[in-house]
């Protein structure tokens, strides 16, 4: 497991988090029984709190200071999933329509993204289906992206 500045409970898992100063620049999704740590610094109780803010309202707006790390490509596509909104998914195809781009570059870039739920990959699904997440077919992950998307369904 990476050196996470702060590991936080989430209602689906547990999230690691790293910052570089202030600036949160990764998230991960940790399993459940990831151990979080002792005490949270001011940075990691800020996400927490807005964390807690999306978790009781989807359409939360988060204003952390983060900076995402990609290429010129995903940091479009990324810009882009932040204008989806809360339980409105868009297929791959559509996003990739969007950006004059293709459905497989699109699920790639959303696979690569270090901030899930701050930038929300869950949102954007396959034709036929959920489609993949964090780049996995199956299993946790997907889990994870069933539960954000009925979350956000629920809130409407």
């Amino acid at each position: 497991m990476s050196d996470y500045d702060a590991i936080l409970d989430a209602p689906p898992c547990r999230l690691g988090a790293i910052f570089s100063g202030d600036i949160l620049t990764r998230l991960d999704f940790l399993p459940s029984h990831a151990p979080p740590p002792t005490r949270l610094d001011d940075r990691a109780r800020a996400l927490a709190r807005e964390l807690e803010a999306y978790w009781r309202n989807p359409a939360h707006r988060f204003e952390l200071a983060v900076t995402p790390h990609g290429t010129p490509f995903q940091l479009r596509v990324w810009q882009a999933l932040r204008t989806i909104p809360p339980g409105s998914p868009l297929t791959y195809g559509t996003l990739a329509r969007q950006l004059g781009s293709a459905a497989r570059a699109v699920g790639q870039a959303c696979g690569a993204n270090p901030l899930p739920i701050l930038i929300p990959c869950h949102r954007v699904v396959a034709a036929n289906g959920l489609g993949g997440f964090m780049h996995h077919a199956a299993g946790a992950p997907l889990d994870v992206k069933s539960w954000l998307i009925e979350h956000e369904r629920s809130a409407d």
